[in-house]
């Protein structure tokens, strides 16, 4: 591969990306399923129990708001990878926008986020099979998933597209089931089961048992929730057709957003009471309960398992492509960079590789290092939501100079609607900051940047020298 030199801060132009070199064994048919999977993940079957509890009904409210948020972000993000596809996505652009440092910063935070993420969801998806299969170490099922996926995004690209297709048509197929029975239930139209009604939205404490400082709780859980959908915008660069792949996708992230999250919310606090226990640990599994279906909790193990694997498999090729496209630009080591197959292997492994050890740092240190390395990407996915309103903002104006035929999407409302988004990321920042239970990873996610933005800065300066 030829390394690229850095551009000086003031320039315009950044060095051809990665894009060319990569494979586009991506089909349209994947990138739709990519898009649409992509939003339901065990942030979504899991995660969602303790805003329930924090916030009661009102986390209906919570879900619409941050969803409101990831919508524009979405649209700013889709107006640029049109106009520019390149699987460095939004640390691209940044770079085009901002300068070198700041495509280096907020590169290399998404790739650590992604590689914690792994780590995560392979924990995650080996507690549920040591639940199936008593006496076996979570380390072997571990081990197992970490070589199936790292084996598939060591081949053909065409081959993560497969299994994130099926992943993302058998999570679909579930959230779409739950979400036509929850609605007969809750109409009281499904044989066997009577309409709750309003009695759980609005007679156990009300619709805001907690208050607004319950709301706010819960709006912050919904956030987290949401990550992940950025990875349509890095895999469109190595489709066939970029610019119709992240068209298409963007176009359907509010209705995604709409049925699939707030739909889902509204459907468990009208089955079943918030205040439950069972809602809280697990809010799917306790409304097909309330349904009457039977081994409900084991259905939804399988598929939160799916979730996990798919956000694992997403993961790895996401952290890959991110690795790789900052090598292509000069940012990293430059033994990521070689491409073998139309694949970059090395960037796999390494991405692979650094997730594997954040899971023997799980088992080694939990309490300690593993935990610090949660706290210091807790709030990374705002900054780079930060990122993307910044770099929209400028790239707008220069694109519609200079050649606004590229203005395949457009942001809605803009500029306003960029400044209120900006507004929105720093404000749930500032909740992060006023919660006791969340101000460490906003600490450890500022220590981050800032010391990624110092490193970016003096190698920005080191190439313009």
């Amino acid at each position: 591969m030829t390394q690229t030199t850095v551009t000086p801060p003031d320039a315009q132009a950044v060095p051809p990306a990665d894009g060319p070199q990569l494979s586009p064994g991506l089909k349209q048919r994947h990138l739709s399923m990519i898009a649409l999977g992509g939003v339901i993940g065990a942030g979504l079957f899991v995660g969602s129990g303790a805003g329930i509890a924090a916030a009661g009904p009102s986390i209906v409210l919570a879900y619409a708001a941050s969803g409101l948020l990831v919508m524009c972000v979405m649209r700013m993000l889709g107006e640029m990878s049109a106009a520019d596809p390149a699987s460095g996505s939004f640390s691209v652009h940044a770079e085009r926008a901002v300068g070198p440092w700041a495509g280096f910063t907020v590169g290399w935070m998404f790739w650590v986020l992604l590689c914690v993420g792994v780590a995560i969801e392979a924990i995650g998806a080996a507690a549920i099979m040591t639940g199936w299969f008593p006496g076996t170490p979570d380390w072997m099922w571990v081990l197992v998933f970490m070589a199936v996926f790292c084996g598939s995004n060591l081949a053909a690209v065409s081959h993560f597209g497969e299994f994130e297709f099926w992943f993302a048509a058998l999570k679909i197929g579930a959230i779409g089931l739950f979400l036509t029975l929850g609605t007969l239930a809750v109409l009281g139209l499904l044989p066997g089961t009577d309409s709750p009604g309003t009695a759980h939205l609005l007679h156990e404490g009300g619709f805001l048992p907690h208050g607004v400082e319950g709301l706010l709780v819960g709006l912050l859980a919904s956030v987290v929730a949401y990550g992940g959908l950025e990875t349509v915008t890095i895999a469109a660069a190595e489709s066939a057709d970029p610019v119709r792949g992240v068209a298409r996708a963007v176009r359907t992230t509010m209705w995604r957003i709409a049925i699939v999250y707030v739909g889902s919310m509204l459907v468990i606090v009208t089955l079943v009471p918030w205040s439950d226990a069972a809602t809280a640990k697990a809010p799917y599994a306790a409304a097909l309960d309330r349904l009457g279906i039977p081994g409900a909790g084991q259905v939804m193990n399988v598929v939160i398992l799916i979730a996990l694997l798919s956000a694992m498999n997403a993961n790895i090729y996401g952290s890959s492509r991110m690795a790789y496209s900052l090598v292509a630009r000069g940012q990293g080591p430059k033994a990521l960079g070689k491409v073998s197959g139309r694949v970059p292997r090395r960037a796999v492994l390494a991405s692979s590789g650094f997730g594997f050890v954040t899971v023997l740092l799980s088992y080694w240190y939990p309490d300690t290092l593993f935990t610090w390395l949660l706290n210091m990407v807790g709030g990374v996915i705002l900054v780079v939501w930060g990122f993307i309103a910044v770099s929209q903002f400028v790239l707008r104006r220069r694109t519609e100079r200079e050649a606004p035929e590229k203005l395949v999407v457009r942001m809605w409302g803009f500029p306003y609607l960029t400044w209120v988004a900006l507004a929105g990321v720093v404000g749930v920042l500032a909740l992060m900051v006023r919660d006791a239970d969340t101000r460490s990873q906003v600490l450890f996610t500022g220590g981050l940047t800032v010391f990624l933005a110092a490193t970016g800065y003096l190698i920005q300066r080191r190439a313009a020298r």
